[in-house]
């Protein structure tokens, strides 16, 4: 399974201003708003996010990713790595010589759901990937375009790690989550699945 993200998030789309100011609340330093540092805090908040979303398997900021397979894990039902999607944009079959034959979509459906959607046939199964080929799976996941409408429980869970590593910066780093942002996302967090049978 190869999974490639194929939207970069601007640093303004990060909530830089409220992790400034929960580092001012939870620490009282007093941050120089100047461009060095907004760039730093935004590198510990994308750490963060990518560490929280690898833990929970949710996409926080929405975002275009490509899914590359060498077998359907289940013919009857393609899960997605990541949640919720909002929008397929299309099912490919790539072949050998790496032709690609869309899917039209009155073959497949997505069932959206925040923990495991899925892509389901509209008939008895998914087609058959041939030999040497490639399923190819692209999707748009996310909780929302703006930070203001992130769950707030993984919006909290960023801005406290991406504290822990601005105040341990130059620190060797512990491995384990804080237990406070262990704690918000438990209820996130869900049994997770090889998208394929196969891996690359």
């Amino acid at each position: 399974m190869i999974l490639v993200e194929e939207t970069t998030l601007a640093d303004g789309a990060l909530p830089v201003a409220e992790l400034r100011a929960y580092l001012r609340l939870g620490t009282g330093f007093d941050l120089a708003d100047d461009g060095d540092e907004n760039r730093a805090l935004a590198g510990f908040l994308r750490a963060a996010m990518a560490t929280i979303e690898g833990r929970t398997g949710k996409v926080l900021l929405r975002r275009d990713y490509r899914l590359v397979l060498q077998d359907w894990r289940d013919p009857c039902g393609q899960p997605l790595p990541m949640a919720p999607v909002g929008r397929v944009d299309a099912v490919q079959i790539e072949a050998a010589d790496g032709s690609l034959r869309t899917l039209p979509p009155e073959s497949w459906r997505l069932v959206e759901d925040v923990m495991r959607p899925l892509i389901r046939p509209r008939g008895a199964a998914l087609p058959d990937v041939p030999d040497g080929g490639s399923a190819v799976i692209r999707f748009t996941a996310g909780f929302a375009d703006e930070w203001a409408l992130v769950p707030a429980d993984l919006a909290q869970a960023v801005l406290m790690l991406a504290a822990r590593y601005y105040e341990d910066r130059g620190q060797e780093a512990g491995r384990a989550l804080p237990m406070g942002v262990s704690a918000l996302i438990e209820r996130w967090r869900a049994v997770r699945v090889l998208a394929g049978r196969g891996a690359r």
